[in-house]
């Protein structure tokens, strides 16, 4: 069966970083899915229900956390497992995260081994 990663990021460069710290996982049949903005991320979370969610917290049209409080609690789309990346890693941000319903909170710059584990923990791949 086969299931999806969206990384959302502004930056295109990041986006291009996570998804090479993931690409091994292709070979267990998982597809990346990318956006670039809010509302590409949240169009692509209700088409296509990825797995799991790399969501950026500051960036246009709709930011991270917007996403993630529309998906966890207008949406409740429980099923879709959803990392906030920031470089704001004040507690204050983490308390945000976790009132949007974040599953987890990390900040940038990110260890790449952390989310390649995490990313095989929430698929069931280890």
């Amino acid at each position: 069966m086969e299931q999806k990663i969206l990384i959302v990021d502004d930056e295109p460069h990041i986006r291009m970083l996570i998804e090479q710290t993931l690409e091994e996982l292709e070979d267990d049949d998982v597809e990346f899915l990318t956006a670039e903005n809010g509302e590409m991320a949240l169009d692509i979370i209700e088409k296509e229900m990825p797995r799991l969610v790399f969501l950026d917290v500051m960036m246009p049209k709709m930011n991270g956390m917007e996403v993630c409080r529309k998906v966890k609690k207008e949406l409740q789309l429980t099923g879709v497992f959803i990392v906030l990346l920031t470089a704001k890693g004040q507690e204050l941000d983490r308390q945000k995260g976790q009132e949007v319903g974040a599953d987890i909170y990390m900040t940038k710059p990110f260890d790449p081994e952390a989310i390649l584990s995490k990313a095989r923990e929430v698929l069931g791949l280890q």
